[in-house]
């Protein structure tokens, strides 16, 4: 049922592109970035505008790309309703003299083998090919039926910069291709961040999202319009219980109108928390938990060996056994060349 409802909904929006030629604000033309990157920051609900000072920093908050004193390299793979729509992410960092960062990231989400039954619609009286499916008569002629996919690209081009020893900033450019079935659009945006630490083991974060607002311009005449979000964030380390404990909290503030779907609204603002959790043992391995903006419990769990972290989080999309989606299980893999030669200058 999910499946069938999903493809109906890609081909009416075919249908949509291939008829109307406009320009507006498009509540959910970005979506596909908001699903999120790295087990640890999963795990942890989300909440990592703060926290973020890995690879994956490209995406939660580019300023976090300064912290980094060793090149990394990250990977992670999921499937979202089991294998119906596969999701890929990678990135690579490296720093650059005391006090630069450069990062370039990559996502690929895709749902394949999409029914097209555009020209597969007659009559069954005259086995003519008809469009308007309020004929009486019609049928499908299944020897017509095709497939097509709908597949979203995003690349991010990260610069960071440790200006003080406690304010860090970054920013990113970003290219989109999304492409169904015949029909594609192009985009480029801009993102900001920064994270200011005003006093020792406190974080506060933020990153504003397509900050000069991002265009879609599809090939149909068409033109969408991604507008800013600012994501805002804190965290806290408390050394206790023989590890590392960090509380976070994030707040992603829209101005899309997204009434009924955000937890809280003011007319065309809405405000969306997420909130997450780590305890790390003597930098060897963690749990996590957290809560997100879609309004789902994450659990999750990483371990550090030599040059390699391993991290997974899981996620549950519904809570009633009849109406229950597959789970989502996420793993993620972080790479650091951490040897004398890589390490930072002025280290």
């Amino acid at each position: 049922m999910i499946r069938n409802a999903i493809y109906f909904i890609l081909i009416y929006v075919v249908f949509t592109f291939s008829s109307v030629a406009q320009t507006g604000i498009a509540k959910y033309a970005g979506e596909f970035l908001a699903l999120g990157v790295g087990g640890r920051s999963l795990g942890m609900g989300g909440a990592s505008v703060a926290v973020v000072n890995d690879v994956t920093s490209g995406y939660w908050n580019p300023a976090g790309l300064a912290f980094m004193d060793y090149p990394q390299i990250s990977l992670m793979h999921e499937e979202h309703f089991g294998n119906l729509v596969n999701y890929n992410y990678g990135a690579i960092a490296i720093p650059y003299g005391k006090d630069m960062s450069f990062g370039v990231s990559a996502i690929r989400l895709s749902i394949d083998g999409i029914p097209d039954t555009r020209n597969a619609l007659i009559d069954r009286k005259t086995g003519q090919q008809i469009t308007d499916p309020r004929n009486v008569n019609w049928a499908l002629d299944y020897t017509k039926i095709t497939e097509f996919s709908n597949t979203d690209y995003a690349l991010f081009l990260t610069f960071a910069k440790r200006q003080s020893s406690n304010f860090y900033w970054g920013a990113n450019l970003k290219l989109i291709r999304r492409d169904i079935a015949e029909f594609g659009a192009t985009g480029i945006g801009f993102d900001v961040g920064a994270v200011y630490m005003p006093m020792e083991n406190l974080k506060v974060g933020a990153n504003v999202t397509d900050v000069t607002t991002t265009l879609l311009a599809w090939s149909t005449g068409r033109n969408e319009l991604i507008s800013p979000t600012a994501k805002l964030g804190v965290a806290y380390q408390l050394f206790i219980l023989g590890g590392k404990i960090t509380p976070a909290i994030d707040f992603d503030l829209r101005f899309e109108n997204r009434r009924s779907s955000a937890m809280f609204n003011l007319g065309p603002i809405s405000l969306d928390p997420r909130f997450g959790f780590e305890y790390s043992y003597n930098n060897l391995f963690a749990i996590r938990a957290g809560y997100n903006d879609v309004k789902q419990f994450t659990i999750g769990a990483g371990v550090k060996l030599p040059k390699l972290n391993i991290d997974y989080s899981f996620a549950r999309f519904s809570d009633s056994e009849t109406n229950r989606l597959p789970d989502t299980h996420r793993i993620s893999l972080i790479l650091t060349l951490e040897q004398p030669k890589f390490l930072r200058s002025g280290n």
